[in-house]
Formats: structure tokens, C-alpha cells, sequence
């Protein structure tokens, strides 16, 4: 079987054409060059070499061959760095599912300061809502996802907490609720709103608290995004109740935020498919994410 050092020998000693060149450059002694030069011939059953006065001359046939050898070598060298790569987690793929307000916010810096230290590392980012998250996450079509915390084991998926949110009640800046401190829910009775569309987690437990509370609301519009939500209150369409993380998208000199009481509360999760734990590349990314939520926790958004 061919080695190859004895490939790598015959490469330099047909590019430099010489014995000492040969050897300079691949950090063997010349005597070693010739051996690993006589034994490939052997192996390769035709002549590589005319013998001419202590001097090795080419023959047709090797340089033919050698076009085959340099092809060999530079894919050989390839597979060397990418595994390099992927060791040093500079190289690969992630697909991280997660919920838009995460992907207009706090996700923007984690890619940014991911991409400076991984340049090689192909990020596909999904903005879905939770059920196709926890779908994405059965069907193993994402490495990560991040959302709002569920009983996620029926989907295959290890969970891990990552933060506190608490609602917050965005309005116009002109509305005739914003004055100072917190905003009692039975206050909302009859307001005008924009909404996310029916079936967000977040929408599910306002419905379900407005109506324990009989606090009915007249809701003017619905959009699938808070991004979309905000831009609707900014425009004075009506008020909304939101994720704190949607606050980093607000207009102060449009609208302005109000804690409400009760309180609304949940986490964001991260969640990973059991059966797939992350790889380093993941773990780099889930680390730069952790790093982004402290910040967020350090600026009072969440805790």
C-alpha cells in the first residue's frame, strides 16, 4: 500500500528537482528521500526514475502520475484542515429555531459576536412560533432552540431555564393610562388593543387572565410578530401587553412601558434534542447566547 510520505517525497522531488530541495522541504534527510522515492516505485510497478550519473531523471510516467499525486495530496491536505477546523470549532453548521421577538433582539449581538470569533461557521436561524419549535425539535431538524419554557419532554428535548420574564404593557406616549407606576389589569376593561395572533403562548395566557378577571378588550388588530405589535402602538392603534424582551424595539418618543399587576411571568428556555446533545460548535453558540442574556438581565429587561 502506498504511503503517503512517499507520495509527499515524490511530489517535492518532481516540483523542486532535486534531492536537497526535496528534503529542505519536507524536513527529511536525502537519504530518506531516496528510499521513500524506490520504495513507491516498487509499489507502483513502472519506472518512476532514469538513474543518470547519481541523478534520479523522470520518466514519462511519473509525470503523468504526478498530476494524479498533487490532485491526491491537496485533498488529502483538505480533509486535514476541516478536521482541524471542526476540532477548533471554527467550521460547520448550526440551526437554531427560535421565537421572533428572540430573533429581532438579543439574537441579532449573539450572531455578531459568534461570527467574530467563528467566520467559518454557517448559522440558519428560524423564527418560528413555540409549537414549531417544539416540532422542529422532535423532527431533529435544529440543533438549539430558544423559547419560553413548556413540558417539553413529550417532544424529546432537554430544557434548560435561562431567565425571567414579566409582562409589560406598552401604549401610546399620549394614552390616557400613562401616568406613572403600575397598571391594575382590571383598568384595561373596554381599551382599545393589538394583539399577537390567537394561539401564541403569550396571547393563550392574557385570553385566559382577562377572561378569570372579566376584563374584556376591544381588539382592533392582530399580528403574527411583537415586532409587528410594537410598530402597531408606536403608530397609536392601541395598547398591547408584551414580552420585556420587545421593550428593545420600542420608540420612547412613541410609546412608553408599564408594569402591570398581577404580574405575568415566564421563562425562556433553551431547549436541545435529548438524543443530540450539542457539539462544540453548539456549546460556543449557547455560551454566547448565555453571555447576551446577562446583559439583557443587567440592563433590568429581564431577571
Amino acid at each position: 500500500m502506498v504511503k503517503i510520505r512517499e507520495l509527499e517525497a515524490f511530489d517535492a522531488y518532481l516540483r523542486l528537482g532535486g534531492m536537497k530541495s526535496a528534503a529542505e522541504e519536507t524536513g527529511l534527510s536525502q537519504p530518506m528521500i531516496s528510499r521513500l522515492l524506490t520504495a513507491l516505485e516498487k509499489k507502483l510497478g513502472f519506472a518512476l526514475f532514469l538513474r543518470k550519473r547519481n541523478k534520479l531523471v523522470p520518466t514519462p510516467e511519473a509525470f503523468q502520475f504526478h498530476l494524479t499525486v498533487t490532485r491526491s495530496l491537496a485533498s488529502i491536505r483538505a480533509l486535514n484542515e476541516e478536521a482541524t477546523a471542526i476540532a477548533n470549532n471554527q467550521r460547520g453548521q448550526l440551526v437554531i429555531a427560535a421565537q421572533p421577538i428572540f430573533c429581532d433582539t438579543f439574537l441579532v449581538s449573539a450572531l455578531r459576536a459568534f461570527q467574530k470569533t467563528h467566520p467559518q461557521v454557517s448559522v440558519r436561524l428560524l423564527d418560528v412560533g413555540m409549537n414549531e419549535i417544539l416540532r422542529a425539535i422532535s423532527e431533529r431538524s435544529c440543533d438549539m432552540a430558544l423559547g419560553i419554557t413548556l413540558d417539553a419532554d413529550p417532544y424529546g428535548a432537554d430544557v434548560t431555564p435561562l431567565a425571567t420574564c414579566e409582562a409589560r404593557c406598552i401604549l401610546p406616549i399620549d394614552h390616557a393610562l400613562n401616568t406613572s407606576g403600575e397598571i391594575p389589569l382590571p383598568r384595561l376593561r373596554r381599551e382599545t388593543f393589538v394583539e399577537l395572533a390567537p394561539g401564541s403562548p403569550l396571547r393563550t395566557r392574557v385570553d385566559n387572565l382577562m377572561q378569570t378577571i372579566n376584563v374584556e378588550r376591544n381588539i382592533i388588530a392582530e399580528t403574527r410578530t411583537l415586532h409587528g405589535v410594537v410598530r402597531l402602538v408606536e403608530a397609536g392603534l392601541g395598547l398591547a401587553i408584551v414580552d420585556p424582551v420587545a421593550l428593545l424595539l420600542l420608540d420612547r418618543s412613541k410609546a412608553v412601558d408599564h408594569p402591570l399587576l398581577p404580574t405575568i411571568r415566564w421563562e425562556i428556555a433553551q431547549f436541545v434534542p435529548k438524543d443530540r446533545p450539542l457539539n462544540g460548535i453548539g456549546l460556543a453558540f449557547s455560551h454566547v447566547v448565555a453571555t447576551e442574556i446577562e446583559r439583557l438581565k443587567a440592563a433590568g429587561v429581564i431577571f
